[in-house]
């Protein structure tokens, strides 16, 4: 009876917390869409400014969206998700009766005490930072100066973590695109994979079928083994069944296309630079703007607009590709039933702190001229000339970095070959080196 009440209270609170996992998510849609949302719309009220039907499109909602968005991410980013964390491992005080009631007055405990403990640090640090009068107040400002402050450093500290991710994310994109996509006949051998993959299937079904019932673990470790290549087989299948023209004009024309964005948006950014440094009016925050609806932020009109808006997202899936290729997150890529509610709340503020940093990132590169508005215009960092600065070039340079390891590595490991040095394991691969089980479950060793 008490173990069927556990179980019971545990599933209301996995419920709620993967209920506040999916508004986050939600939230950090909206962020992402915010952007794109208020350049098509500036676009719309220049083209069509007295029509009827777009009168609701206004200045005003644009910027109510835009507060909103700060708002909600503020309220997920230091409410909802430490609760949902909270929630999630809290059992209730010693001596309380346990239940639901029990673990939210610990879960409530729990967050009066961080947002203490944040809101000091944040004070402590801003004192520090700023010597005037303003900065040395007591907590009344707490809505004006110190939310906003410590939202600042987090829009930091997510434009650092974009630095790191999209210039990874722009070099795997190629191989993630291949791996969707079917490529050529010269670029693979499909009949070569399926029929390792088939002689990798009977491997294991003869271990399988050899291996007592009584060794119920290795027995299941060989099952899930036997599942991941049934799945590689009947994908290697799907591909073989693929059309001429899905195999020969489709792959070529997605990287092609992957090629040209990326270029574009390495060339904005350098253009971006050249800006910064002739004109003041490039920099995110105090260029004041003409406002929405009064003038073009593009130069091209609507396809500028449509490229900006087309790059802005490509930025987002190549940061958010780039997030989970790091070796540090690659542990923290969700997977199909086997993710703990833990991790999914760690993605969820991962992606939001992302996508909340995507329009602070998007006008820093120079990738949309459209003003920042909101809180999110309100960042001090935005104002720093150097900080700006740096952050371009090494955007520039890294992501121009990757992409030449990328598309040299098969020249490098020719080159090895060439020479004589593939054979002393100077890949970057530590795992390399090691000896890896050969299709009949041996191991293959030099």
């Amino acid at each position: 009876m008490a173990a069927d009440e556990q179980e019971d209270e545990d599933a209301i609170v996995n419920r709620i917390s993967l209920f506040l996992s999916t508004f986050t998510l939600a939230v950090s849609a909206g962020a992402v869409l915010l952007l794109p949302f208020s350049i098509i719309s500036n676009e719309i009220l220049l083209s069509f400014p007295q029509n009827y039907y777009i009168q609701w499109l206004n200045g005003s909602l644009i910027h109510g969206l835009w507060n909103l968005a700060s708002l909600f991410s503020n309220l997920c980013l230091f409410v909802l998700m430490p609760f949902a964390f909270f929630f999630l491992e809290s059992e209730g005080f010693a001596g309380l009766k346990k239940g639901i009631r029990a673990r939210i007055l610990e879960t409530l405990v729990m967050l009066i005490l961080l947002a203490l403990l944040i809101l000091g640090i944040v004070w402590v640090a801003s004192a520090l930072i700023d010597n005037d009068a303003a900065s040395m107040e007591s907590l009344y400002d707490l809505w004006e100066f110190y939310l906003p402050y410590l939202y600042s450093c987090i829009s930091l500290m997510g434009c650092l973590l974009l630095l790191l991710c999209t210039p990874v994310g722009l070099s795997r994109m190629f191989a993630v695109m291949g791996q969707l996509l079917v490529k050529p006949t010269i670029l693979e051998d499909l009949d070569e994979q399926m029929y390792i993959i088939t002689l990798e299937e009977e491997a294991i079904q003869r271990r399988l079928n050899g291996i007592s019932s009584t060794v119920e673990y290795q027995t299941a470790e060989l099952e899930r083994e036997l599942e991941k290549v049934k799945s590689k087989k009947t994908n290697l299948e799907r591909r073989k069944k693929a059309s001429a023209w899905e195999r020969n004009l489709v792959y070529p024309a997605v990287m092609i296309l992957l090629l040209i964005e990326t270029s574009i948006s390495v060339l904005l950014v350098a253009l971006n630079i050249l800006y910064l440094l002739v004109d003041e009016t490039a920099m995110p925050k105090g260029s004041g703007g003409p406002g929405i609806g009064n003038a073009s932020l593009s130069t091209f009109g609507f396809v500028g607009a449509a490229l900006e808006i087309i790059l802005i997202f490509y930025l987002m899936v190549s940061s958010v590709v780039g997030f989970y290729s790091l070796r540090f997150f690659e542990n923290f890529t969700p997977r199909k039933d086997d993710t703990t509610m833990t991790k999914i709340i760690g993605n969820c503020v991962s992606i939001l702190v992302l996508s909340s940093a995507l329009p602070v990132m998007s006008r820093t590169l120079g990738i949309t001229r459209f003003d920042l508005l909101g809180d999110f215009g309100r960042f001090n960092w935005l104002g720093n000339f150097y900080i700006v600065l740096s952050y371009n070039l090494l955007f520039a340079i890294v992501t121009t970095l990757c992409l030449v390891r990328k598309f040299t590595s098969a020249v490098r490991e020719e080159l090895l070959k060439a020479l004589g040095l593939d054979k002393l394991h100077l890949s970057n691969n530590p795992r390399d080196s090691e000896a890896k089980p050969s299709a009949n479950g041996h191991q293959k060793t030099l």
